[in-house]
């Protein structure tokens, strides 16, 4: 009956993808207990998971939880953020351990020099891979997300016209070179509603607090569109996500949740590249051509100066922001009116 110990302090979208790991090592180590370390922040995302024996949170120090994971004696270790933090931990719990492989010198070829030696595999499998000790196999079913039953239902603050379907536009996003421009977001907007064919016209805007003076610029004037920025917990957006027709986002962490909730995913990439590892993730349950019409990779191939950072940045180093600004959205509404 070994007891493992999971690491992943953040963000979102990381401890997201963890979840075919978790699941795994649940199903197909006997007697598995499974302890999960992460910031507070994110502890509630993995609240319902029914795979995890118990949630070890801290604020910012590992110091704060360190005793108590000590009390614990784990047997194995599988570390999925491999950053100073968490060898910290795992040099004072002395247990075995695997890190996933964060590709830091491919990244940087592919960044600074435009080499590309980066594998084709999804993070998924790398972190599969930390947790090569227990002999698991990816079972292919994809990502989890569990929604507490707790959770308060957001659809009562949208009007009643968007009980009938609404898509879902994620704003947000980590940096500002991973997120498109409000003049962007209204023409898209604008695109969709201008377009016989959408079967969908009503636009629900989500985000977080700190997205909330963005929604407000992007929703002005437009009557079927809802801003609820700051408004939901993310668990909330997540509800309103599995409700959604279609889900827009950039590469963030809700594109993980709404891939985990099956929905069709329109991704939008500025300075950062699907290549990374990082794109929606469903897994082998369903079939490729399933997993086609279920995303669309949203970027612009024809910069030489894309990737400029495996994470973001403030403002565009080089001044233009072509990588969004030169994003067709023309290809978004179509791809959005499709069936």
């Amino acid at each position: 009956m070994p007891k493992i110990l999971v690491i992943r302090f953040s963000s979102i979208g990381d401890i997201v993808l963890t979840t075919p790991v978790l699941r795994c090592l649940s199903r197909q180590v006997p007697g598995a207990e499974i302890h999960f370390l992460t910031k507070k922040a994110y502890a509630g995302l993995l609240e319902a998971n029914p795979y995890i024996h118990r949630i070890h949170a801290m604020q910012t120090r590992v110091s704060e939880v360190i005793p108590a994971l000590q009390q614990e004696q784990f047997d194995y270790i599988i570390d999925l953020h491999n950053n100073l933090r968490s060898m910290l931990v795992k040099r004072a719990l002395k247990a075995p351990a695997a890190a996933f492989n964060k590709l830091n010198l491919q990244k940087w070829l592919m960044v600074r020099l435009k080499i590309n030696k980066l594998p084709e595999m999804h993070i998924v499998d790398r972190y599969m891979a930390a947790a090569a000790h227990f002999g698991i196999v990816n079972d292919g079913e994809g990502l989890d997300h569990f929604i507490p039953t707790s959770t308060p239902d957001p659809s009562a603050i949208l009007p009643p016209a968007f009980a009938n379907g609404y898509i879902a536009f994620v704003i947000g996003a980590q940096h500002a070179t991973k997120q498109l421009p409000v003049a962007q977001f209204r023409k898209l907007i604008e695109l969709v509603i201008q377009n016989p064919a959408s079967s969908t016209k009503h636009i629900v805007l989500i985000g977080g607090p700190e997205d909330a003076p963005m929604g407000k610029a992007i929703a002005e004037g437009f009557e079927n569109v809802w801003d609820v920025c700051g408004k939901c917990s993310i668990q909330q957006s997540a509800m309103l996500l599995e409700k959604a027709e279609q889900v827009v986002t950039h590469d963030t962490g809700m594109m993980h949740i709404a891939a985990a909730l099956d929905k069709k995913v329109i991704s939008v990439w500025g300075n950062t590249i699907p290549e990374f590892g990082m794109y929606p993730y469903y897994g082998k349950r369903l079939s490729l051509q399933e997993q086609r019409s279920l995303q669309l990779i949203a970027e612009n191939r024809d910069l030489s100066c894309r990737p400029c950072s495996k994470i973001g940045y403030k403002q565009c180093p080089k001044g233009h922001f072509k990588c969004m600004n030169d994003l067709s959205m023309q290809q978004i509404a179509h791809t959005l009116s499709l069936p």
